[in-house]
């Protein structure tokens, strides 16, 4: 009997566990029935500091296990070991806070069950509109930049809320990079991809824990990781700044040596001085960004560490 894994990463999601048990009962019955497919659920728990195991463990049924981090290694680390305990013939990421409608949900087991010419199903949402101006733009410029002359597209608004096939998933593990954006990995290891679009459910337990501050910081790591646009520009820039700064000395020269005019002082010497200033130390952040990247990778650590795996066998064992 086919299997479908259904990865769920979690971090103090205690008051959601009874209705994501709900939510995985009714998944596990509807996809026997339609499709002849077999739950396996598969919960990381990224650094949790309340009872989420506990609460988990209590209302979970049928095929499951939680594999507990040592500490908090971020979402995107939590699904790559989601994804290296599963063993279904299809696997599905979904968030513990229940935003991924069930309807949607099932749409996408369809749609790749359904098409044996598709290896993803990913989902777009489609509320992005209603965010300001400001960050749409940053959006865009976001996109672009990562996109810009690449061999693959990222899509834009595409999470983690997606289905794939085995050989994909298989695909993703063999990618050990220490710094991940997933929207990045997915879209870099290529594969037959559909995108669907989809509205989030209200969120169910804790509040949201992607600050700006924290969308900043991955954005930083999707550019760093997929794009040298930025260094490009940077150069570009450094060179029209250099030429400018020729024409304008020597300028100052003809003035000087044909009409006799005063070399301008204190003032435009500052002007020069803050300018070129702020190009170096942008400059230089810059490359920090991409050292850094580079310095983390050359480390070889672990992406991370496990500290248990319960599984119901267990749980009959401790009873």
């Amino acid at each position: 009997m086919p299997v479908l894994s259904v990865v769920i990463p979690f971090l103090n999601e205690s008051g959601s566990a009874a209705r994501l048990a709900d939510f995985l009962r009714r998944l596990e019955a509807e996809i026997g029935s339609r499709f002849g497919l077999s739950l396996e659920t598969v919960l990381v728990d990224d650094g949790s500091h309340d009872d989420s195991i506990d609460a988990y463990r209590r209302h979970l049924t049928g095929n499951w296990k939680i594999a507990e981090l040592s500490r908090n290694f971020g979402k995107e680390i939590a699904l790559f070991a989601g994804l290296e305990q599963t063993s279904g013939d299809y696997v599905m990421m979904i968030d513990a806070d229940l935003q991924h409608p069930y309807g949607v949900c099932m749409q996408l087991i369809e749609e790749l069950v359904g098409n044996p010419a598709l290896d993803v199903v990913y989902t777009v949402r489609d509320d992005r509109r209603q965010e300001s101006l400001k960050k749409d733009l940053g959006s865009r410029l976001f996109y672009w930049l990562i996109n810009f002359q690449q061999r693959y597209r990222v899509p834009e608004n595409a999470g983690d809320f997606r289905i794939m096939r085995r050989r994909v998933r298989d695909a993703l593990l063999t990618v050990r990079d220490k710094r991940r954006f997933n929207k990045g990995l997915y879209a870099w290891t290529g594969f037959r991809q559909k995108g669907i679009p989809y509205t989030p459910d209200e969120r169910i337990g804790s509040a949201s824990r992607w600050s700006r501050l924290a969308l900043i910081g991955l954005s930083v790591e999707g550019i760093t990781s997929f794009s040298v646009i930025p260094l490009r520009i940077f150069s570009i820039m450094g060179a029209m700044t250099g030429v400018f700064g020729l024409l304008y000395g020597l300028k100052i020269l003809l003035e000087v040596l044909f009409h006799g005019i005063d070399v301008p002082g204190y003032p435009s010497l500052m002007v020069a001085v803050a300018v070129f200033g702020g190009f170096n130390l942008a400059l230089l952040g810059l490359i920090g960004e991409y050292l850094w990247v580079g310095v983390s990778e050359a480390k070889n650590r672990p992406l991370y560490i496990l500290r248990d795996i319960h599984t119901p066998d267990r749980e009959e064992t401790r009873q």
